[in-house]
């Protein structure tokens, strides 16, 4: 089922704090008198599918539909594998050279300001230019691995996992630099950097603020599904596994356990079901747990061994 083209006239609120808002959450915004504004809903897009059902857009998981456990990562990891193509990190040949920094401009743009994209962990919406490239302040954005690229051993750019931006994310660069390699768990203290946004980090854990919870588990689940040592062409051919640990796990990562119950607390939402869309445009490929949540549990669930 699609959302069908059309035009309204809505009561709109304007806030000065609007802007630092995460655009897929509910927006709590005001100080301004209410005006009416005129919303276009530009092009039909898809909605997240309810929990339970399968998502098989265009037949893209025809092949994984009658498996489960092993059988069915084997078949994603096949699916997700194929007809990729991969990004320079940094690519400043030509203005329309696609690179890591264009292509996190499309996925992660505020829907509410096509000027700005949405920092992961702050939720805060941020100029597109304002980032790492141009200015080295601690509130330009950068290019989080949310999968450590030196716990995972891709730490060569021209290894897929390094570019691969089912899992980079705009992210302020102090908050980046304070989870550092830290695996996810709960627990810890407020981070430093923008600590009412709800991360905390301890000494061998980090944990996301509640409204990218989900986000970060899917895309664990993505990298461990993807990376499968296999790839024999590949720089750095990674094995990537999920483990109910956070420290020692040489290129596994933790906690599953923990990305598990984020997976069921923090649901796909809009912003995070059409990212998946605009990667599988610039990358060729789709993150099968953003599309059906369902499978991490018959995949990984294995792997709880708390």
């Amino acid at each position: 089922m699609k959302k069908t083209l059309l035009t309204l006239l809505i009561p709109c609120a304007f806030g000065a704090n609007a802007a630092y808002e995460q655009a897929h959450d509910p927006h709590v915004v005001g100080g301004l008198p209410t005006l009416t504004c005129e919303m276009t809903i530009k092009e039909p897009v898809e909605p997240p599918i309810p929990p339970g059902e399968i998502h098989n857009p265009d037949g893209y998981y025809d092949s994984a539909l009658d498996k489960t456990g092993d059988e069915l990562k084997l078949a994603l990891n096949n699916i997700i594998s194929t007809g990729i193509t991969k990004l320079p990190y940094t690519d400043n040949s030509s203005p329309d050279a696609m690179d890591v920094w264009k292509a996190l401009m499309i996925t992660d743009e505020d829907p509410n300001d096509s000027s700005n994209v949405i920092l992961m962990y702050t939720g805060r919406s941020q100029l597109k230019t304002l980032n790492s490239s141009s200015d080295n302040g601690g509130d330009a954005w950068n290019r989080e691995h949310s999968y450590p690229k030196s716990n995972g051993g891709f730490n060569d750019n021209r290894a897929s996992a390094y570019t691969d931006i089912h899992h980079l994310r705009p992210t302020d660069a102090s908050i980046n630099s304070e989870r550092s390699n830290l695996e996810f768990d709960n627990g810890g203290s407020p981070t430093s950097e923008s600590p009412a946004a709800g991360n905390k980090k301890d000494g061998d854990s980090f944990e996301p603020r509640d409204a990218v919870k989900g986000d970060v588990a899917r895309m664990m689940f993505y990298m461990a599904t993807r990376y499968e040592g296999k790839d024999t062409s590949d720089v750095s051919n990674p094995d990537l596994e999920l483990v109910s640990t956070v420290s020692g796990n040489g290129t596994a990562l933790g906690n599953v356990c923990r990305l598990l119950e984020w997976n069921t607390a923090d649901p796909i939402d809009d912003f995070e079901f059409e990212r998946n869309s605009k990667i599988q445009k610039i990358q060729g490929n789709r993150n099968p747990f953003v599309d059906n949540a369902q499978w991490a549990e018959v995949i990984f669930r294995k792997d709880c061994t708390e």
